[in-house]
């Protein structure tokens, strides 16, 4: 965040701004995931932090058990970008109190097996949690968790960046 030149943080602000939080890595928040392709590339319109939609293609749903609860989340594609990527935005229980109220992302690469390594500890906040001058997808309701994921980056210390 400080040196990079894709960094959000705008160049004056770099050279002070403070180390990420994160929350501890804990094993039990890396679990194994199947992706169940979806029968069709749904697109789904998906709200953002500047108020401007942007189109994602359903692409299927990872389904996993996280702390003995068995859980999903929708992977998506955004329209006109690699399908080899996919885009896991998520809400938690967290949100508004120790991460972002807009949620985190997690980035897989695809597999052949369909298989994922979920692994919350990398879950991270979007950009426009820096800067808002960035629009940031929030995750969709059939991605909002209804437990916490105390994994990854959290807010700093002073519940703000």
């Amino acid at each position: 965040m400080r040196e990079s030149d894709d960094s959000p943080i705008p160049a004056p602000q770099r050279a002070s701004f403070p180390a990420l939080s994160y929350f501890p890595v804990s094993p039990e928040y890396r679990v194994p995931a199947a992706l169940t392709v979806a029968a069709s590339e749904t697109v789904l319109s998906i709200p953002t932090s500047n108020g401007q939609p942007r189109l994602h293609r359903r692409v299927g749903t990872l389904d996993f058990t996280l702390r003995g609860q068995a859980l999903s989340l929708t992977a998506f594609v955004e329209v006109g970008q690699d399908m080899q990527h996919l885009f896991v935005p998520f809400g938690d229980l967290t949100n508004g109190t120790e991460t972002y109220p807009g949620g985190r992302y997690l980035e897989l690469e695809r597999t052949a097996t369909g298989i994922y390594d979920l692994d919350f500890n990398r879950a991270f906040h979007p950009f426009c949690y820096y800067n808002p001058v960035y629009d940031c997808p929030y995750p969709p309701r059939e991605n909002r968790l209804a437990v916490p994921i105390r994994a990854g980056e959290k807010m700093g210390p002073a519940g703000h960046k």
